[in-house]
C-alpha cells in the first residue's frame, strides 16, 4: 500500500500570511523612532490580536494582552526616541526571513544597530517566531538574543551636561 500525498502548489492562506508578514515587517523597518514612538504603537494595534501572547526568553512567563504589551513597548520606545531626538543616536533596523515549515507561522532574523555620535556601535540581534490567526499576530516569541559592541554610554551621545548649567544657553 502506498501513501498518497497531496501538495497544493501554493495555498491561498499561505500567500495571505506571507503578504501580511511582509507588510508588518516593512512597516516596522520604515517607522522612524526619531518622529516619535506613536508610529510603532499604531503598527502594534493594526497587526496584533487583543489577546496576543509574547515570550521573550524561556525563563520568564509569557506576557498576554495588548494593554500589558503596550506598556512595555512604550517603556522601551520612549527612551530610544529621546536618545535619537536629543542625543543624536542613529538606529538602523534590518530583517531577514527565515524559512520555516509550519503553517500559520513565520520566522525572521532581526538586527538593530545603534550608532552613537562618537561612532561607537552596539548591535542587537535576535530571531522572531510569529503565529498568525486570520489577519492578526496571536503569538510572538523572541529568541537567540545576541549583542555585540556597547553598551553605549552618555559619552556616545550628544548629551553635554555643561549646556544645562546656569550661564550657558540662551542669553537673558
Amino acid at each position: 500500500m502506498r501513501a498518497q500525498h497531496h501538495f497544493a502548489p501554493g495555498d491561498h492562506r499561505d500567500r495571505d500570511l506571507y503578504s501580511r508578514e511582509r507588510v508588518l515587517k516593512s512597516a516596522i523597518i520604515a517607522a522612524d523612532i526619531g518622529r516619535g514612538w506613536e508610529e510603532y504603537l499604531e503598527i502594534f494595534y493594526a497587526f496584533y490580536d487583543d489577546n496576543v501572547e509574547v515570550t521573550v526568553d524561556p525563563e520568564t512567563a509569557p506576557i498576554r494582552g495588548k494593554e500589558r504589551i503596550r506598556a512595555l513597548l512604550f517603556n522601551f520606545l520612549a527612551p530610544l526616541h529621546v536618545m535619537v531626538e536629543i542625543g543624536g543616536l542613529a538606529i538602523h533596523v534590518r530583517e531577514s526571513p527565515i524559512h520555516g515549515d509550519a503553517a500559520d507561522e513565520t520566522h525572521s532574523a532581526w538586527s538593530v544597530n545603534l550608532v552613537g555620535v562618537s561612532g561607537r556601535t552596539c548591535a542587537l540581534n535576535w530571531c522572531t517566531l510569529r503565529k498568525w490567526a486570520d489577519s492578526r499576530v496571536v503569538y510572538e516569541r523572541h529568541y537567540d538574543h545576541q549583542q555585540s559592541g556597547g553598551p553605549l554610554t552618555g559619552d556616545d551621545l550628544s548629551l553635554n551636561p555643561s549646556q544645562a548649567t546656569p550661564g550657558h544657553g540662551r542669553p537673558s
